[in-house]
């Protein structure tokens, strides 16, 4: 596709769905895609915020028509099916499919109860298989079609605190990376969208490893894109089918590169930060 595409060009009349849009960078890309053109489906567990973006959708362009509220826990596999047969009632197509729902922990591997591994494991990497393989069949009949899912640097690099969420993330990149080769026989694209530091609500609302939450008093975020920036620098990156992409110019990207261009240093690194957080 032309890497020059236009958000506009690329988006407008296609049906997105976007998991995790009742806040954050979904929320931002739902009202991006609006400002785009996109008729949109909105999916999250919370119904009142997700009726909140939805008035931000039509107050950036979309008509009445062209938003479909379908809240959906993405660990609920028994509902997925019913979802899709409700989008495709709605609009008859899927174009593009945005698996965006995630959940964080943050705590040493010794305190986070196993139950945790298995929530972040379904709510990262199980939930958005299992949307996808309900969404794929479709998207081969159209002949057609878009799939990423947001990952994030803690996908590339394992960063202290984040067993969990690290082998879920990781995890999504490597189902991505095995779809976008399976997938590209019947014109269907893959992309893996990898945040850095984005100032969201994700840290307040990742647990510890006792399941509590941390909270918005210690999980504040200071440093970062916004998730409107976010958002802003995620559809361009989609609109020319980017197969993977970094999004921010913090210290935790850039730590991809130097995973990749020197891993020795990385991890001796990474183990001097872990030393730190226990004193």
């Amino acid at each position: 596709m032309d890497t020059k595409i236009s958000n506009q060009e690329a988006f407008a009349n296609k049906v997105v769905w976007i998991t995790g849009a009742s806040a954050g960078i979904g929320e931002e890309m739902a009202v991006a895609f609006a400002h785009s053109g996109s008729k949109l489906v909105l999916s999250a567990r919370n119904s009142e915020q997700l009726e909140r973006v939805e008035k931000r959708c039509y107050e950036a362009g979309a008509d009445r028509e062209s938003v479909l509220v379908m809240p959906l826990d993405v660990v609920d596999l028994d509902a997925m099916p019913g979802a899709v047969d409700k989008v495709m009632e709605a609009y008859s197509r899927i174009d593009v499919l945005i698996n965006n729902a995630g959940v964080g922990v943050r705590d040493f591997c010794t305190e986070v109860k196993l139950d945790l591994y298995r929530t972040a494991l379904e709510v990262n990497l199980i939930g958005p298989i299992a949307l996808t393989k309900q969404v794929l069949p479709i998207m081969i009949k159209q002949g057609s079609g878009h799939i990423a899912g947001t990952s994030s640097v803690a996908g590339k690099v394992g960063i202290p605190l984040r067993t969990a969420y690290c082998a879920a993330k990781f995890g999504l990149i490597g189902f991505l990376d095995a779809l976008r080769a399976e997938v590209a026989y019947h014109g269907i694209k893959v992309s893996t969208i990898i945040p850095g530091l984005v100032k969201t609500g994700a840290v307040a609302n990742a647990m510890t490893g006792d399941g509590s939450v941390i909270g918005a008093e210690e999980g504040v975020m200071t440093e970062g894109l916004t998730a409107e920036e976010a958002a802003a620098a995620i559809l361009p990156q989609l609109a020319r089918q980017a197969d993977e992409f970094v999004i921010g110019n913090c210290d935790s990207s850039k730590m991809v590169e130097l995973k990749r261009n020197d891993p020795t240093q990385i991890f001796r690194g990474l183990e001097q930060m872990a030393e730190s957080l226990y004193s």
